[in-house]
């Protein structure tokens, strides 16, 4: 089987959000209670408010979607480069 797409820059396959940040203001939920809550260092819940993820931990997005009663769909948003 021959692959035919290759990587050349972050822009030419778009990227991921993480939207926690909307989702925990339209909840009216502080960074510090979800940490709290799930679990969670402080300083990990607000890379995930900050859309500053580099790597996903899937424990951590299943604690967070298990605190605010989402799916990992709500959180995580997919947007392609669509400047071509």
């Amino acid at each position: 089987m021959e692959i035919t797409k290759s990587i050349i820059t972050i822009n030419d396959y778009g990227k991921i959000n993480i939207r926690l940040n909307d989702i925990m203001k339209s909840r009216n939920i502080t960074r510090n209670y979800l940490a709290r809550t799930s679990n969670t260092r402080f300083e990990v819940i607000n890379k995930w408010y900050n859309n500053e993820v580099e790597k996903m931990d899937l424990d951590i997005l299943a604690r967070i979607c298990y605190v605010l009663d989402c799916s990992p769909a709500d959180i995580i948003r997919y947007e392609k480069d669509n400047s071509k």
